[in-house]
């Protein structure tokens, strides 16, 4: 078997160039697709491995669990292959940090960020679900932020496709039990519901810094898992909204059937949470409505007039402060907040024009990244950041993740356009240009496509390149004998042809003086070329141009 070492050079295409890490069967490395020039992330299953029945199972599983989704939050398989008996797939390369280190870096996140990250997670498990595939081992270890801010949910190493008979069998614990939801604890069925309650103990360690349960041991934190109640995110970090603390909690529900049933259901609630809209608790009868007496309500009344009075009190005396303050060094403070301070348009599934239009209008700046989306055509904003509504000061800059279409796709035709349009083009569909230096004889105008390959219609995966011949136009080397210097010199400057040299030709017929005799086109390198023939512009042709002049009589003829 092959040595797995930096340089080796997998199928003759993807290069090993640096070690990232190591999971519990894979080695993993970034590399160079030498077929496209990008970097890759393979991952390699470990030698000793190889001939292991339940590991060759579990990373053919993986391989076809992200084969089967395209998502612009999941990291996207590229290839599979073998080699000299490694085995290996090549994922998108994701450059930037862990949501773990971040979590760390940053000891807790602010709620926004926190349900923003959140939101994107789910969006990647309600694409996962509907493909009938379970992740089982979601955690921040698992969660990449790219350096422009995009979130992709990792390792599908352990997921299982929903139908797979297999997936209520023990297993050795894999993952981390910080993340277990209960009934991974207990080896039991896992759903779509335990993914969910992972993503809650995520959501809890972003709001707070730390995970729910911690012991010294897997199996007290399993037990935990099981059994132990949280300490609630608001009494770790004053301030946390009571919608976010519903979320939460919802989410990492003991029983599966209590928490949200779907990824979509969570998010909606999130991003409400988020908002702080009226309704955010998406089913009032999740909470307990008490029952009350006549006595109580006509105390509970008491006791409301009595909050509205105090309320009414205070907000007097807040009115009169803040008007104190505006009076003195807050006034401008206040004004700058008014003028400069906008809110974020909502531009989901906008087209990139529209979506740029918009957030322009809002006073905004755009920052334009591409992904792919099996479900949003190609130029469509696919994710936002930050999210609707948001305050922004004006001149800030919003992020825009616009859909380049599936992961593949057919190459549209590009052929007829300039080279400035064919880009675009391209680009809206996630594709690369190669311009090749060789131009071609065309009459299609200077600089425009007039050969691609791959051909429109044909298949290429994201970021593939598309090769153009470009035009080079055409002109004509016309036979210029009988006319007039100057016309011809004028014709020739049209044409970009340079008059190299000057011949003249003395007659002694007055009446073709100063008329083209003969002309000799040559090219860069002083080869002649036919007269009538066709050549590319702008391509260095020159010409030797023989002109009639009269010749003038000596004295002696003219005396006889």
């Amino acid at each position: 078997m092959t040595e797995i070492k930096i340089g080796l050079k997998l199928d003759n295409r993807y290069e090993l160039r640096e070690f990232i890490g190591k999971g519990g069967m894979a080695l993993v490395y970034r590399a160079v697709d030498h077929r496209t020039g990008h970097d890759v992330a393979v991952k390699l299953l470990r030698p000793e491995y190889s001939t292991d029945k339940e590991f060759l199972e579990r990373f053919d599983r993986e391989a076809l669990a992200a084969s089967k989704m395209t998502h612009h939050n999941i990291v996207n398989l590229l290839d599979v292959g073998q080699m000299d008996g490694l085995r290996y797939l090549v994922m998108e390369y994701v450059r930037g940090k862990t949501l773990k280190e971040v979590i760390v870096e940053k000891k807790r996140l602010p709620p926004q960020i926190a349900g923003q990250i959140a939101i994107r997670i789910l969006s990647a498990l309600q694409h996962a679900h509907q493909n009938g595939i379970i992740h089982r081992d979601i955690k921040p270890q698992n969660i990449l932020v790219h350096s422009e801010g995009h979130i992709k949910v990792a390792d599908f190493g352990i997921a299982r496709m929903a139908e797979d008979g297999k997936a209520v069998e023990q297993e050795s614990v894999m993952g981390s039990v910080y993340y277990f939801s209960p009934e991974q604890a207990r080896g039991e069925e896992v759903t779509a519901a335990s993914d969910i309650y992972s993503v809650g103990v995520v959501l809890y360690e972003m709001l707070t810094g730390m995970v729910p349960f911690d012991g010294s041991t897997p199996y007290a934190v399993a037990m935990l898992q099981v059994n132990g109640e949280p300490v609630p995110v608001s009494k770790l970090v004053p301030g946390i909204s009571a919608a976010m603390e519903h979320v939460v909690s919802k989410a990492m529900d003991k029983k599966p059937e209590l928490r949200y049933q779907s990824a979509l259901e969570m998010a909606q609630d999130l991003h409400k949470a988020m908002h702080q809209s009226a309704d955010w608790m998406g089913t009032t009868h999740d909470l307990p409505i008490p029952m009350i007496s006549q006595v109580d309500q006509k105390q509970s009344e008491r006791s409301k007039y009595r909050r509205e009075r105090a309320i009414r009190y205070s907000i007097t005396a807040a009115v009169i402060l803040l008007t104190g303050i505006l009076l003195g060094a807050g006034v401008y403070k206040s004004y700058d907040l008014i003028v400069n301070m906008t809110e974020v348009p909502y531009v989901l599934y906008e087209t990139e024009e529209q979506a740029v239009r918009l957030v322009a209008r809002a006073g905004l700046k755009t920052n334009i990244t591409r992904a792919s989306d099996a479900e949003r055509p190609a130029g469509t904003v696919i994710l936002q950041t930050p999210e609707y509504n948001t305050r922004m000061r004006k001149g800030e800059t919003v992020a825009l993740s616009v859909s380049t279409g599936p992961q593949e796709q057919e190459v549209p035709n590009i052929c007829g356009y300039s080279s400035e349009e064919a880009q675009e083009i391209l680009t809206r569909h996630g594709f690369a240009m190669l311009i090749l230096s060789e131009r071609a004889v065309s009459r299609e105008a200077w600089d425009s496509v007039v050969e691609q390959f791959p051909k429109a219609g044909e298949m290429l995966s994201e970021n593939g390149i598309v090769q153009v011949t470009l035009s080079g136009g055409s002109l004509l080397l016309q036979d210029l004998t009988g006319m007039d210097f100057e016309s011809a010199k004028e014709r020739m400057t049209q044409s970009g042809i340079t008059i190299k040299e000057v011949k003249e030709i003395f007659v002694s017929n007055p009446g073709i003086d100063g008329t083209i005799a003969t002309q000799q086109y040559l090219d860069r390198k002083d080869l002649s070329l036919e007269t009538n023939s066709t050549v590319m512009q702008n391509s260095g042709i020159q010409v030797i141009l023989g002109v009639y002049r009269t010749e003038t009589p000596t004295e002696g003829e003219a005396a006889q």
